[in-house]
Order: C-alpha cells, then sequence, then structure tokens
C-alpha cells in the first residue's frame, strides 16, 4: 500500500479542515493543520510558541521559516511516521521548496494532493453562514474576500506544481460531507491509498 502523505488544498469554507479530518482518521495518521499545530505550541506555552504568539499579537503573518520550522517539527513525530495529512502547509512555493527539501532528506514524497473546488461564491455563502452561527468577526465580507484573493495568488501557484508532478486530484468540493468524502475516497483509492 502507498505511503499517505497527503495534502489537502482548497479556498476557505471549501471544507478542507473536516474533510482532512475525516480522512486522516479513516486512514489512522495525524490531520496536521498549521493553524491547530500554532494554537497548541502557543497552549503549551512552548518557546516556538511563545514566538508565534508574539508575532500573531503584533498583526503579523507567522513567517514561512517558522511555520516550516513547526511542520518539521510536528512531521519528525512518531504517529507521523506512518504517513500525515497537512492541511494550511505550504500555502506559497517557498514554503513547497522547504517541504520538499525536508521530505526529500528522509527518502519521501508527497503521494497525493487533494484539491476541494469550490466556486468562489459558495466559499462566500459558507463563511457567511459559519461567522453567523458561530459568531467568527474574521468572517466578516471584507477579510473573506481578502482571504480568497491571498488563496487565489499564492496557493494556484502551488497546484501548478503539484499538477506537473501528476499528484493533484481535484474533487468536486460542492455536496453533502460523505458525498464529498466518497469523491476523495475514490481518488485516493485509485493512486492504491484504502480507506
Amino acid at each position: 500500500m502507498t505511503v499517505p502523505r497527503l495534502l489537502i488544498v482548497g479556498p476557505q469554507g471549501s471544507g478542507k479542515g473536516t474533510q482532512g479530518v475525516r480522512i486522516a482518521e479513516a486512514l489512522g495518521i495525524p490531520a496536521v493543520s498549521t493553524g491547530d499545530v500554532f494554537r497548541a505550541n502557543v497552549q503549551a506555552g512552548t518557546p516556538l510558541g511563545q514566538q508565534v504568539k508574539a508575532i500573531i499579537d503584533a498583526g503579523d503573518l507567522v513567517p514561512d521559516s517558522l511555520t516550516g520550522e513547526i511542520v518539521r517539527d510536528r512531521l519528525a513525530q512518531d504517529d507521523a511516521a506512518g504517513g500525515f495529512l497537512l492541511d494550511g502547509y505550504p500555502r506559497n512555493l517557498g514554503q513547497v521548496g522547504d517541504l520538499d527539501e525536508f521530505l526529500t532528506g528522509r527518502g519521501e514524497a508527497l503521494t497525493a494532493v487533494i484539491e476541494l473546488a469550490v466556486p468562489r461564491e459558495e466559499s462566500i455563502e459558507r463563511l457567511s453562514l459559519r461567522a453567523a452561527e458561530q459568531g467568527r468577526a474574521d468572517d466578516n465580507a471584507e477579510s473573506i474576500a481578502k482571504r480568497l484573493a491571498i488563496y487565489e495568488s499564492e496557493t494556484a501557484p502551488i497546484l501548478d506544481l503539484y499538477r506537473e508532478r501528476g499528484i493533484v486530484d481535484e474533487i468536486d468540493g460542492v455536496g453533502s460531507l460523505d458525498e464529498i468524502t466518497e469523491r476523495i475516497r475514490a481518488a485516493l483509492s485509485a493512486r492504491g491509498i484504502a480507506f
């Protein structure tokens, strides 16, 4: 069986966090979300967490170098030896290079990139609904548009690179949770990753 070293990519509101957790649990591998790893390090008060907290408190983005360090540390843990699912990293070409270097050094490579394709209008509708349900101040029209624009400008090039490598599975991200999970399962199964 192919070792599932996966990346899930999609615009905000595409459901990648939900689908990522479902797939990782079904495969028995950790879902590594950079946001979750940042929060865990901040909460635990680790040296990395203290750096991240200072950056976020200043209203800045965590730099690629620090993000890469945190992801490498997480992927080096025992539970990721049999595979992993990345969510939120890499999100630009610099981070792809960093991840490639780390994996190559271990004799590994990503086995599949799951792209959840969701029309922009659908993402905006889902995020607006989430804002109303969860009271999330960061899900306002202006910040949603800004995040989607960043996704479109920074993440599209990484998908092109992974398409050249032949590892992208574009999944229709519109439908019920189970329908979308089934589409992902079928695509991964075709790559020898069964669950």
